[in-house]
């Protein structure tokens, strides 16, 4: 009876020790949500501790985004492959350190610096921490990891944001940093503690690495994240000024529909997961942005006919821009398990949201200048996304 039950126990332990992992990196994505985001709702503050105008401020903003999505697939690119616990361990490091200095930073130059610091370290262990995770676990389960690391980064976003701003209402806004590097502290913490020690991958040179762009299905995923990510982050920039228009409801307060987007996203980061295990990663990924696309085509028609109705497409619209990532990532990691450059397939899928995200934001603004109607943002959010699902359709006949 005891040899059975050792021969289990010995059986169950790695599985234990993978599930334990992954609930670790969410939290430490929890953090990542919260310092992706916080900042934009810091920027008043900011500003009048400073005593410097609000576009000055806002550059932290950017100097987080820009270091995340450029910053961080440069190191994953470098890091040899016998080194993936400490680059994990470290980026995690650098992240707590970055907002814990962010706190006591007294210049904005030093500010900057700082955000910039902490953007690199939020991409390279986000990317780190999705292929780690995905190694340890079955492939059977490597959706639902995914989609829990995914998960608790959307849950940083849409519970830990306000919550780090009403701290930092009461207590200033070096308290919102306080609370990010603690969290990510004790997500380090425990990594450092129950982390194992991991296959040591073959040390692969750049230019194998950089390879992985001539791969025709590595660039027609990141293709797909980036159109998405320019449809839905890019409406997403211009969702207040849309829901303020007389035809749209002339709505006040936006939060509750930023409320709405964001537990759309956690509810279709977390039950992506199952569907990931189960279903093929190309066709769920074209059924998504079908959804994204549908979504966003049909907001200006929701919103118009009453403003309560817009949450439908909004709560959808969050779910289905949030759950793409898991396939994504999962089709990544599996298309270049073999050549064991999947980490760095992830980080450039990051960078994809980040630079989609930045052309959204741009692109929408274009429109506004050439002073066509703000329901034409939603459409042309839309267009991009059935372009994506074109994309998509296209890559699944050619493969």
């Amino acid at each position: 009876m005891s040899v059975h039950s050792d021969a289990y126990a010995a059986s169950t332990q790695p599985e234990v020790t993978a599930r334990l992992t992954v609930y670790l990196v969410a939290v430490g994505a929890f953090a990542l949500g919260m310092a992706s985001y916080v900042t934009a709702g810091l920027i008043p503050m900011i500003q009048t501790a400073f005593t410097i105008p609000v576009e000055a401020a806002a550059q932290l903003v950017t100097a987080f985004t820009l270091a995340y999505g450029l910053g961080s697939p440069l190191i994953v690119a470098f890091l040899p492959g016998r080194y993936q616990r400490a680059g994990l361990l470290a980026a995690l490091g650098l992240f707590v350190l970055a907002n814990a200095a962010s706190a006591l930073a007294t210049e904005l130059s030093w500010l900057l610096a700082l955000r910039a610091l902490a953007g690199v370290g939020s991409g390279v262990y986000l990317a780190m921490g999705i292929a780690v995770c995905a190694t340890l676990s079955p492939p059977a389960k490597r959706g639902k990891a995914i989609a829990i690391i995914m998960g608790g980064m959307a849950s940083g976003t849409v519970l830990g944001v306000p919550l780090s701003l009403l701290l930092a209402e009461r207590l200033g806004w070096a308290s919102a940093f306080w609370l990010v590097a603690a969290l990510g502290l004790s997500a380090l913490a425990g990594l450092a503690w129950r982390l194992p020690k991991l296959p040591t991958a073959a040390t692969i040179p750049l230019g194998r690495k950089l390879a992985l762009l001539a791969d025709g299905r590595v660039l027609a995923i990141l293709t797909v994240s980036l159109l998405a990510a320019i449809g839905s982050l890019g409406m997403y920039t211009f969702i207040a000024p849309f829901l303020a228009e007389p035809e749209h409801g002339a709505i006040r307060s936006i939060a509750p529909y930023l409320w709405v987007w964001g537990l759309g996203g956690v509810a279709g980061s977390f039950l992506i997961g199952p569907l990931a295990d189960r279903m093929r990663g190309p066709a769920l990924t074209l059924a998504i942005m079908l959804c994204l696309t549908f979504a966003l085509m049909s907001l200006p028609l929701a919103a118009s006919m009453h403003p309560w109705l817009a949450v439908l497409p909004i709560a959808l619209w969050g779910a289905v821009g949030w759950a793409l990532q898991v396939p994504q990532n999962n089709e990544l990691i599996r298309t270049r398990e073999a050549q064991g450059d999947g980490n760095f397939a992830v980080a450039l899928n990051e960078s994809a949201l980040y630079l989609g995200s930045a052309i959204g934001a741009a692109g929408g603004g274009l429109i506004l200048l050439m002073g066509l109607p703000l329901s034409s943002l939603a459409v042309a959010a839309g267009t991009v996304g059935a372009v994506g699902a074109l994309v998509q359709l296209t890559n699944m006949r050619r493969h």
